[in-house]
């Protein structure tokens, strides 16, 4: 096990209060790096979602007691092993993948050669050290390192586990991350409905500073991210309309997977037909649900006209 080292971050720390910083990862934070959550107690000290970054520069700042999960993805984990001294602790409905290589690929729903490959790079790239000793958490749970408490609000959607926290005058949003990707739940273990409802549920935070794990990190003020929330949440209802008019004469799931509606059509990524696959099938049930589009025949699906 590898002996966590004080690292020296420089600029690359941000204090956003006495006891809150983040320590901004490699390009912002984009994946796969990350943009970890430090939080110094008087008795303890926590870091949320150890990155690529925090394991490649050779530790944190400082002494860590705990570290915390936001949710059973693998550029989340990055540092699970190299602070292997520390305590962990991850929402109960993820703690499989923190506990074990095979859990993390459920998480996915990856089968056959795309889950040999994904299993490969995340030992690789991400530096994937199972955890069987992972602490499993609530909602609402508090985590009270003195003087200074995290606050567990379970957001589901992204996974099943997935998290943000409240500390002081931050909220840490991790994978709810403002981009113009838009949302992303397209593992086995995303839920569109849950999604959406979470959306919700961030927008009515307040707090001074909201960060992102990826891209966005650290945005101060409420009315900036009520804007950029909005926005982000708008790309679900895109998707849904754009899938909706390619749906104009009945198509199989796998043509809607060849369209590409997530990624754009250069991007090529181990599990990228998966997910494509995944989130046709959620706006699908959302479509039939609410009387969209209908199955025409065995297999094929076509938008009823209004």
């Amino acid at each position: 096990m590898v002996k966590p080292l004080l690292a020296e971050w420089g600029e690359r720390q941000v204090r956003l209060s006495d006891n809150v910083s983040v320590l901004v990862g490699d390009e912002n934070g984009a994946y796969p790096s990350g943009n970890s959550v430090l939080v110094e107690g008087r008795g303890e000290v926590a870091l949320i979602d150890p990155s690529v970054s925090v394991v490649k520069k050779g530790g944190a700042p400082v002494a860590i007691d705990a570290i915390i999960n936001s949710h059973g993805h693998e550029d989340h984990m990055s540092g699970n092993g190299f602070f292997g001294d520390a305590r962990l602790h991850i929402h109960n409905d993820d703690k499989m993948a923190a506990e074990s290589l095979d859990g993390l690929l459920n998480l996915y729903g990856l089968e056959g050669q795309p889950r040999i490959d994904f299993a490969a790079q995340i030992q690789e790239e991400f530096f994937y050290q199972a955890r069987p000793d992972a602490q499993g958490f609530d909602d609402g749970h508090t985590f009270d390192l003195g003087g200074v408490s995290i606050e567990a609000m379970h957001l589901p959607g992204h996974t099943r586990g997935h998290s943000g926290f409240k500390i002081d005058n931050v909220f840490f949003l991790s994978d709810i991350d403002l981009t113009g990707f838009g949302p992303y739940y397209g593992d086995a273990w995303s839920d569109l409905e849950q999604f959406d409802a979470s959306l919700h549920k961030v927008r009515e935070v307040e707090a001074d500073w909201y960060v992102t794990y990826h891209h966005k990190g650290i945005i101060e003020g409420r009315d900036l991210f009520i804007e950029m929330v909005d926005k982000f949440h708008a790309v679900i209802d895109r998707r849904h309309r754009e899938m909706l008019e390619f749906l104009g004469e009945p198509r199989t799931v796998e043509e809607m997977v060849s369209n590409r509606f997530v990624y754009r059509p250069h991007v090529e990524h181990v599990f990228a037909d998966t997910v494509e696959r995944r989130t046709a099938n959620l706006h699908l049930e959302r479509m039939i649900k609410n009387g969209e589009a209908v199955e025409v025949e065995s297999g094929k699906f076509q938008r009823v006209r209004t």
